[in-house]
């Protein structure tokens, strides 16, 4: 994975209306421009951009998209599709040559798939679909992330003010990750300015442990209107928590979801005494923090297959089925090991 990421101001576009195709390409052109690529890597990113879009425009219900470049790694432009329907019964016959959605460009999935450097997608008759292209300046494959991160305004807000950061941590030997979670004490600028504190904070010292980090933006978010904020490590096999306020952490395996723990209290302004946990952490479990801008009751069990995707998929998946409009929706996350290609 990346050694850093952390949250922009990343824009959503509707997909309900042929205007959006156009929009989303010019986007996923500047990007791509502005990260290296040739005339030739160029097109093939708007080729297959244009595709994805015109097919949320055509048969999607409540699609929304965003191109962005990969949060820490400049070279890489990444799309993520995200609907409610009517989904696809046969995701592996779509990315079969020779099948297409009508009406579109009509090249295809499975040609899509071939012009990015890496996809996932997951998709359920009735719910809809979530699809995760990344498109490399060489157009070499490139690796799943073992960690994602997305983040959307209340309502029709461009600002939002929840906000993540990632980072690489450890040595050769122990590779961990340590992601960040920030929701901003209320809506729109004062609210992305405390988080985006805290990721400033996060981010000058990611090596501490995380109990260090919470005390360390609990002094520091003092003079902002503060937040809710948590820290996790991620390791092989165990994960450090340490959260003050309504920052919902889960750890998600093969039998359901574990629920980690959090201190009541609002960073910079008031808390009880800050903890840390331990917990131990399952082979291909999926470590999930989330603001409440997502519903805690969301059941990995009702989301058929999800949770066997990438990172990126499933951090779009859950906001899609968990994420509300009425608040501003952050969701991080990690599987430590996931080399799927």
């Amino acid at each position: 994975m990346v050694p850093v990421s952390y949250t922009r101001d990343d824009i959503w576009v509707r997909a309900e209306s042929p205007s959006a195709v156009g929009a989303v390409r010019r986007m996923a052109v500047e990007l791509a421009e502005a990260a290296g690529f040739d005339a030739e890597r160029t097109a093939q990113t708007a080729v297959a951009v244009t595709e994805a879009v015109s097919n949320l425009v055509k048969h999607a219900v409540e699609g929304v998209v965003m191109v962005r470049s990969q949060p820490g790694d400049q070279a890489v432009v990444e799309l993520i599709a995200i609907d409610k329907g009517p989904g696809m019964p046969d995701v592996a016959r779509a990315l079969r040559d020779g099948y297409s959605t009508s009406g579109t460009l009509g090249i295809g999935m499975g040609a899509m798939a071939r012009m990015s450097s890496w996809y996932d997608v997951h998709s359920l008759p009735g719910r809809g679909t979530v699809l995760v292209m990344r498109f490399a300046a060489t157009g070499a494959p490139t690796s799943a992330p073992h960690a994602s991160g997305l983040s959307r305004p209340i309502g029709e807000e461009v600002v939002c003010g929840d906000s993540f950061a990632i980072a690489a941590t450890g040595d050769g030997a122990t590779p961990e990750t340590t992601i960040l979670l920030c929701d901003g004490l209320g809506h729109g600028e004062p609210a992305a300015q405390a988080s985006r504190t805290a990721v400033e904070l996060f981010l000058r010292a990611t090596d501490e442990e995380p109990l260090a980090t919470l005390q360390r933006l609990h002094r520091g978010l003092v003079h902002t209107r503060g937040g809710a904020v948590a820290v996790a490590r991620v390791r092989a096999a165990t994960v450090s928590y340490a959260g003050l306020g309504n920052i919902s952490g889960w750890i998600v395996g093969a039998d359901g979801r574990r629920g980690m723990i959090s201190v009541p209290g609002i960073a910079g302004h008031q808390a009880r005494q800050l903890r840390q946990y331990e917990f131990e952490l399952p082979e291909h479990a999926t470590v999930v923090l989330h603001s409440d801008g997502l519903t805690e009751r969301w059941d990995p069990s009702a989301m058929q297959g999800l949770f066997a995707r990438s990172p990126a998929v499933v951090a779009a998946g859950l906001l899609r089925e968990a994420g509300s409009r009425r608040d501003d929706a952050c969701v991080v996350t990690v599987r430590p090991g996931d080399d799927r290609d």
